[in-house]
């Protein structure tokens, strides 16, 4: 993505501001330039000395004030924006946009702006529940603007419910999605898959891998980031669930072909990075196995060879598996992408000790059906997963 991004950050007045600080604060680490509007409501809660020290920025917050450069500030502003994000956005604001008011230098340059405009709603539950401010949202949804939806839990009023602003890295998240350099996905469907599955023993054990689902989750947004619908088909993972992405949580293989199987007919690309057990208990003790004077043997069977079955039911679509290798890693990759009826396939030697299970990155070898090999070096897992589709739409 290209540096220099700009986005026009407009800030309404509610208690939330302060988060609004943060979402400034994130978008300048990132390198995008930040241009903040405040309502005169906004600058009673923060100064805009605080918001003009964190974006480098001077901070717009009156029609009429004198200007630094001879331009005309709010058509400058709005066509200045890459994406123009309302955070927080109070009824104020949304009911003036949706009825076309333009009576303040925020909502007049909403309002001659051509970029997306994204708003995350911040307000008491009341208000946010009122018939008019929901008219409202959904005649601006109709019309192609943004809404994040607001959190549940306890507000700054003391009520409890729907109404609070998003954490910051949620925003900031939407926002650089919608900035991707990349839109070849736009009216695709991905169904991507990502963690590790267990196998249950007993009430309280089971079997599991190493697998912490980053690799996966990083397709995933890779594919979100392009503009595709995304379904990511989750075994038990800590990977906190991305933003705008349809997330199936499941434990078990059985689970996990299941949730594939209902959406694979109409999905155009498949990623089947998880790892899924290949064995089960034959039989799992409904109660607490106990520890005995002797060893404990247990009897597996195999289970469900997912991909497999994936290429055996595939038509149209693309399917790229992976495979974690400790041994003659490129030959039993080429096996498998033959056996499964594979488009391409992902191999990854799993004893590297500075990439892989756990790591932020990794060293991959991609081989097509046609017998191409690409190996990237060591590189973290996002950019793997955009090299990975960057050959995927190449190649179509």
């Amino acid at each position: 993505m290209k540096e220099n991004k700009c986005v026009v950050l407009g800030v309404t007045g509610g208690i939330a501001v302060y988060k609004a600080l943060d979402i400034a604060s994130s978008l300048r680490k990132k390198d995008i330039d930040v241009r903040v509007i405040m309502t005169k409501s906004a600058t009673e809660f923060v100064a805009p000395l605080t918001f003009q020290a964190i974006s480098q920025n001077l901070v717009t917050t009156d029609m009429f004030q004198e200007p630094k450069a001879w331009e005309i500030q709010h058509i400058s502003l709005a066509q200045r924006a890459d994406v123009f994000l309302v955070a927080p956005a109070t009824a104020n604001i949304i009911g003036k946009v949706a009825n076309g008011i333009a009576d303040d230098m925020l909502s007049t340059t909403i309002m001659a702006t051509n970029a997306k405009v994204i708003f995350a709603p911040a307000m008491n539950t009341g208000m946010y529940n009122n018939r008019i401010v929901q008219g409202n949202l959904e005649k601006l949804k109709k019309l192609g603007y943004e809404f994040i939806e607001p959190d549940s839990g306890r507000l700054a009023c003391g009520d409890v419910g729907k109404g609070k602003l998003p954490a910051p890295e949620i925003i900031v998240e939407k926002v650089m999605s919608e900035l991707y350099d990349k839109k070849d996905l736009i009216n695709k469907k991905v169904i991507v898959s990502a963690g590790p599955t267990r196998t249950d023993i007993d009430p309280v054990r089971f079997l599991t891998n190493r697998s912490t689902g980053k690799m996966g989750y990083e397709i995933a947004k890779e594919a979100r980031d392009r503009g595709a619908e995304v379904i990511l088909v989750s075994g038990p993972t800590n990977e906190k669930k991305p933003y705008g992405i349809d997330v199936i949580d499941v434990k078990t293989n059985e689970e996990m072909l299941n949730a594939i199987i209902n959406h694979y007919d109409d999905a155009d690309i498949v990623v089947k990075a998880a790892a899924v057990a290949d064995y089960k208990a034959k039989e799992v003790s409904s109660q607490k196995i106990k520890k005995g004077d002797g060893d404990l043997s247990l009897d597996f069977v195999r289970d469900n060879d997912i991909l497999m079955l994936l290429g055996k039911k595939k038509k149209n679509q693309i399917l790229v598996g992976f495979a974690a290798e400790s041994q003659n890693v490129i030959e039993n990759a080429k096996g498998k992408l033959d056996r499964k009826n594979l488009d391409y396939i992902v191999a990854n030697d799993i004893t590297s000790k500075d990439t892989g299970f756990g790591s932020q990155d990794n060293r991959v070898s991609i081989i097509s059906k046609n017998g191409d090999i690409t190996t990237l070096e060591k590189m973290n897992k996002k950019e793997v997963a955009r090299n990975l589709f960057d050959m995927i739409m190449e190649k179509r």
